[in-house]
């Protein structure tokens, strides 16, 4: 005589994604930044995994014209972590994205009456900070 024995498995619900989010920490956004991704990609890789003070320093002396906007927006997050009460040296930048935030296409007069594109990209950056 056989039995069967089943196993029962409790189902686990999952975490919603907004109690996944980050709980301590914030995060900030600049859209439209008139600079290549390509070129504010060298700064943020950077400071990616830095602790805030460290991430403030690095960014001061970088002699690249994305240094100043990349540290606004990360001293915009950081405002936004002390407003939700959590201490700002203790935050890193868990998270640092730059994509592409659209291409304004004008055209130059060329040789022959033709024109060539002339592409003026943009960049989408986000921070992430967590402790």
């Amino acid at each position: 005589m056989a039995t069967s024995t089943k196993k029962t498995t409790k189902k686990v619900a999952a975490p919603k994604k907004a109690e996944a989010a980050v709980l301590k920490g914030a995060t900030a956004e600049l859209s439209g930044y008139p600079q290549s991704p390509r070129k504010v990609r060298l700064v943020t890789d950077l400071i990616k995994g830095k602790k805030l003070p460290e991430a403030f320093i690095a960014l001061s002396f970088l002699p690249k014209r994305a240094a100043l906007p990349i540290k606004k927006l990360i001293e915009s997050a950081a405002a936004s972590a002390a407003a939700k009460g959590d201490d700002i040296t203790q935050l890193r930048v868990k998270s640092i994205t730059v994509d592409n935030g659209g291409v304004m296409v004008r055209y130059m007069p060329r040789a022959m009456g033709r024109a060539t594109p002339i592409r003026r990209r943009r960049s989408l950056v986000r921070v992430i900070l967590a402790a």
